[in-house]
This record gives structure tokens, sequence and C-alpha cells, in this order.
């Protein structure tokens, strides 16, 4: 069977989402709390989405959004800016053997499932839901 080139494989392994859950909750409750350096970056309130790991758990890509939505780009500065304290709090948290490169990534969920509901709320498909 030939393999689709624009397929990623199987998906995760559950070590990979194991390990991606506790960063997510990690990074959470660090921003949470304030633990960095860096005042502004705990003035903002910012949601952990997601985090997700490549297959060697060697790069964790965690999917944020601060609270309300404004100022994404400043976030993901802020973040890329106290990247290696936070991820030596990660690993010092965690006890992983190695500690993941930290990468961040808006979340667009959040956006998608509010165009979902805009769209679902419409009286055209409404009607052909109920039908």
């Amino acid at each position: 069977m030939a393999k689709n080139k624009f397929h990623d494989g199987p998906g995760p392994s559950q070590r990979q989402l194991r390990v991606g859950e506790l960063i997510r909750r990690t990074l959470s409750e660090v921003l949470a709390r304030g633990d960095v350096h860096d005042p502004d970056l705990n003035r903002m309130s910012i949601t952990v989405g997601e985090v997700r790991t490549s297959p060697d758990l060697k790069i964790a890509t965690a999917f944020v959004l601060p609270l309300g939505g404004k100022g994404q780009e400043d976030v993901l500065k802020l973040l890329a800016r106290n990247k290696s304290e936070l991820r030596r709090m990660v690993g010092k948290k965690l006890g992983l053997k190695f500690t993941p490169d930290l990468r961040f990534r808006l979340d667009e969920t959040f956006d998608q499932m509010d165009d979902t509901r805009r769209m679902l709320s419409q009286d055209a498909v409404r009607r052909d839901v109920e039908e």
C-alpha cells in the first residue's frame, strides 16, 4: 500500500500525548502564578490550550492565547523572550531526562469554535439541521 505524502502518520503516541499534557499543565501553572522573572509576561493572562510534542520529544509546541484574544503578537514575543526560563522550569518540575525545546504558536481553535457557532446559528443552517 502506497503511503500518502500528505498524511502525517498514525498520529501521536500515548507517550507524546502524556508528555504534552504534563507540559501544558506545568506551563499553565507557571504562567498563572507569575513565576517568570518578567513583569511584562506576568501582567498577562495566558491560556495554554494544547501542547504537541515531536515523536522524539525534543520539540514541544505550545498553542497559547491571551485572555480576551488581545495582544496576541505581544504574547508570542514575550514567551519567546522567556523561553529558556520556561524550559528550565518545565524540566525541573517534570524531571524529564531531556526537556523539549519550547515553541509557541497562537491557538486558533477558539476562533474556529466561534466561527462554527456563528455558522450554526444562521437561520438557513438551523433549518437544515432541524429537518
